[in-house]
């Protein structure tokens, strides 16, 4: 069984007990939440779509942890100008165990 839901603005496929990264959560570490915006469900050949959500779907999970992820540099130059900007960003991230998806 697994579902399509949305997350903090980005669509995640999801399954139980599959642990995923998305952007910054506001919740506490070990904290359980609840997503209702499920775009799709997949139960052992049973689909079911929402338009644009699932009434009554849910997918409960549980906060592990708050963490960076990985530098990503941003380099930007212009030829024979003299012009070079170098600039790094670390994305804010929270790493979710899904619970049960209902």
């Amino acid at each position: 069984m697994y579902a399509i839901v949305d997350i903090a603005g980005q669509q995640f496929k999801v399954e139980k007990d599959r642990k995923i990264f998305v952007h910054r959560l506001k919740a506490e570490e070990g904290a359980s939440i609840s997503f209702e915006k499920v775009l799709l469900m997949d139960n052992e050949g049973t689909v079911k779509i929402g338009t644009p959500y699932i009434d009554g779907a849910s997918v409960k999970a549980t906060v592990l942890s708050h963490l960076k992820g990985d530098k990503v540099i941003v380099f930007k130059k212009k030829r024979r100008k003299g012009y070079t900007k170098k600039n790094g960003h670390r994305q804010y991230l929270t790493q979710i165990q899904i619970e049960e998806i209902a």
